[in-house]
Formats: structure tokens, C-alpha cells, sequence
């Protein structure tokens, strides 16, 4: 844990959590998310896109690997955030080079494999493994020999982020607003996740009839649960409802929610357990820094996450971001930020569809940027931010309808100035900034 000399390590110095690069010099990941030709694809033909404009500007993927990797060096960038072209990583410019990351996916591609035609998305429709299944650990050391092991020896390697935004808690992407344990009852009966439900019930209540008188599902003995129909929870959307006033309602409740708690520990336990001992079997040299969770999940999640993972992960889209980062503190590990970002009105874009506050201009979105960084790193665990995103979105928009101004550039690969340029100043400051060094902007 820890990371590995000669590689990005995390380390405590004053008080202060600090990235720590392969020469051993301290180092705040500063990164730009999905660097890469494609960017976001619309939902149709479109009449401009950016790969078009790629094509069509530089002719060929080597130059605008070149010019892009140059232009965000120039920005004090130091790191490809998720989703972006590696091959970057390998340009060169005034003697530095940009760190990349890596993003395996393990969740979300065991619930696309597990579907039955292999494309379920996680992401869009709510979905989380079962991560009690054999075939969820057997996908972890597959992805992991795949993406790891090729480049364990990488100094230019960050780390790994194990998913995307993975749904621990309910959230707006969901079907259902259930949690974690009315979830894993809602399996097809037999299957090792509701098996383990029921298996985590069995082992707290001893006899069914003290279940029962909590649950009440109308079932005679345990081994029922495991079978047929969805189990129904006694208190549907429970993180939404206060406490009963009814005394014997009141322990009821009281009882469903050490249940569910003490499931969502199993799981985040077997699902970060599992992941970072693929990890590490295949690749013991570089950082592992979680799901980017993306809305801060129930204590037993975080406190899993900082037990397993060198670096929390997290995306926040808030103007300030002090109140989320003060969540994941508590739990004494270094954070990342791994989306924020601020969607001007000025782009000629609808902005109607994507996470982030609107501002009315770019001159908004630079102010916006500065803010948020120097608040940030003023707090000792955060070690990197990165910026979602390299290129806007088209205004018809990508698969899932997002159609925002998230971009350094737009469709037509120009550069927003006023943003980059304060991101430019801002970036050569990180360092001095989380050492308590700069002021913020007055």
C-alpha cells in the first residue's frame, strides 16, 4: 500500500497528504479528463465533431497527440485524467511529460458480461455486481492481467481507479431507490449475491421468527428467502423516511437499519478486498485509487475505501467543495478529485443535460476554477484534481443526451483563453497552495 519507490507514492509530511512523484519530489496530480480524438460521440450523425476536426486540423492522430499533449504541459498540466489517449504520456516538452491513469472498470464490465447479450450499462441504468459471485473475483484478475500487468514497470503510470461512479447508494440514474441489501434480494433467487444476503440475515437474527417480527415478509424459514420472489424490505426508500414515532414501529426500523448497514459493509468490504488483490497480484508498484464515487456513499463505504485503497476518489460538482472533502477526511487518507467542472453560458451550447453549475460566461468558469482549486487544496488530504473535460460536448448531444460547455476547447479544437490561461497560473501554483504557501485569489 502506498505505492512503490521509483513510482507515484502517497506519503504524509506536516500534517499535509502529498502525491509523491518517482524522483521524489512532491506532486499535486493535476489533469484534464478524456484527452483523447474521439471525446464524446453524439446520438446521431452529426454535422460537426470533434474527431472531424481533429482529422481535418492535423491530419493525422500523431499530431494532434503531439499538440495536444504540448498544450496541456503548457497549462501546468501534469496528468491525463480518465478516459484519455495514453500515447500522450509519451510526448515530451520542455523536459517534463504527463502522468496518465488508468480506469479498469472492473463493476461495470462483470454487470455487462453477467447481461444477457453482454451490454448491460452500469453507469446509465443503475446497476451494482454481485460481488459475491465467483465469476466477479475471476473478472477482476482477468482485467487486471490484461491492463496491469503489461505496464507494472511504468513510471509514468499514476495509478488505477477501479470504476466509475459505481451506484452504492441510490442516486438520479436509478430505476429503483432502493438500498444495497433490498437490492441483492431483488436477485434471481439462488444466486450467490441474494444467497449472501440472506446468509448475513440468518447470521444476525438467529431465529427466523425474530426476523420475522422485523421484516414481516410472510415466509416461514430462511431457506425461503433464498428462492422465488424479490424479498420486500419493511421500510421502502428507508435513507428518505424519518425515524417512526411509534415506539414498536420505532424498533423495527431501528433494526432494518443495523441490517442494511451491516450489508453495505460486506459489500464494499468483498468489493474493494477483491479488486486491490487483483491489483496488486498483477501490478505492485502503482497506486490504487478506488470507484471516483460520485455522490458520497454511507460511512461503512468510505470507511472500506480507506481501509483497501492507497487514494479516495471522488467527483464533486459543487462550487465549493469543502463540505464533500470533509466527509472523506474523516477516514485519515489522501483524496483525488476526479471530475468538477463549470458549464458557461456564453458557448453556444444548450447546457440543459450535465452534472456541474452553470455561470454566465468563461470569465465566470475561470473565476469558478480558481475558487475551487484554492479551496481544495487548502485542505491537508487533497492530493490532485482533475477537470472534466478536454473537449465540449456537441450541442446535439452525446449517447446519454449531455450536450454542456465542459471543454478546454470546443468542437472546433479552439481553446477557451480566459479558462486556460487561469488554469495555467492557477496549476503552477498547486504545489505552493496545498503547502499554505499562496492566498487565495482576493
Amino acid at each position: 500500500m502506498a505505492g512503490a519507490d521509483g513510482f507515484f507514492r502517497v506519503e504524509k509530511r506536516h500534517e499535509r497528504w502529498w502525491l509523491i512523484a518517482p524522483d521524489g519530489k512532491p506532486f499535486i496530480s493535476r489533469g484534464v479528463d478524456t484527452v483523447r480524438r474521439e471525446a464524446d460521440h453524439g446520438r446521431a450523425a452529426l454535422p460537426r465533431s470533434y474527431p472531424q476536426t481533429v482529422d481535418r486540423k492535423y491530419g493525422s492522430l500523431g499530431a494532434w497527440q503531439e499538440a495536444a499533449a504540448k498544450r496541456l504541459l503548457d497549462w501546468n498540466f501534469n496528468t491525463l485524467g480518465c478516459w484519455s489517449d495514453e500515447a500522450l504520456a509519451r510526448v515530451e516538452h520542455g523536459g517534463r511529460r504527463l502522468a496518465y491513469s488508468g480506469t479498469l472498470n472492473i463493476g461495470a464490465q462483470f454487470v455487462a458480461r453477467q447481461s444477457p447479450d453482454g451490454r448491460a450499462n452500469a453507469w446509465l441504468q443503475g446497476l451494482f455486481p454481485d460481488v459475491f459471485h465467483p465469476a466477479f473475483a475471476e473478472t477482476a484478475r482477468e482485467i487486471a492481467l490484461q491492463q496491469c500487468a503489461p505496464v507494472k514497470d511504468d513510471p509514468l503510470l499514476l495509478g488505477w481507479f477501479t470504476d466509475n461512479e459505481l451506484h452504492w447508494e441510490p442516486d438520479w440514474m436509478e430505476e429503483y431507490k432502493d438500498g444495497m441489501l433490498s437490492r441483492y434480494l431483488k436477485l434471481p433467487g439462488g444466486v450467490p449475491g441474494r444467497r449472501a444476503a440472506v446468509g448475513m440475515l440468518q447470521e444476525r437474527y438467529g431465529e427466523f421468527a425474530e426476523f420475522e417480527a422485523v421484516w414481516r415478509t410472510g415466509r416461514s424459514c430462511f431457506e425461503d428467502l433464498e428462492t422465488g420472489d424479490a424479498v420486500a424490505v419493511p421500510f421502502p426508500r428507508h435513507w428518505e423516511s424519518e425515524r417512526p414515532a411509534d415506539p414498536a414501529q420505532a424498533a423495527r426500523w431501528d433494526a432494518f437499519m443495523e441490517d442494511s448497514a451491516g450489508f453495505l459493509t460486506q459489500v464494499a468490504d468483498r468489493y474493494f478486498r477483491t479488486c486491490t488483490e487483483a491489483v496488486r497480484a498483477a501490478d505492485p508498484n502503482h497506486l490504487i485509487m478506488g470507484p471516483r464515487f460520485a455522490i458520497v456513499p454511507a460511512e461503512p463505504v468510505v470507511a472500506m475505501a480507506g481501509k483497501y485503497l492507497d487514494v479516495i476518489s471522488f467527483n464533486c460538482y459543487e462550487f465549493d467543495p469543502t463540505n464533500v472533502i470533509k466527509q472523506y477526511e474523516v477516514f485519515q487518507r489522501p483524496l483525488i478529485i476526479g471530475e468538477f467542472s463549470f458549464r458557461g453560458q456564453d458557448s453556444g451550447l444548450p447546457n440543459t443535460r450535465g452534472a456541474g453549475p452553470r455561470v454566465p460566461d468563461q470569465r465566470a468558469r475561470a473565476d469558478a476554477f480558481e475558487d475551487y482549486v484554492r479551496v481544495a487544496l487548502g485542505r491537508p488530504n487533497v492530493v490532485g484534481y482533475h477537470w472534466f473535460e478536454h473537449a465540449d460536448q456537441p450541442k446535439e448531444g452525446r449517447a446519454d443526451g449531455e450536450n454542456s460547455n465542459y471543454g478546454v476547447v470546443n468542437i472546433e479544437d479552439e481553446v477557451y483563453v480566459e479558462l486556460t490561461e487561469r488554469m495555467t497560473q492557477v496549476n503552477a501554483e498547486a504545489e505552493a497552495i496545498h503547502a499554505g504557501r499562496q492566498r487565495r485569489r482576493p
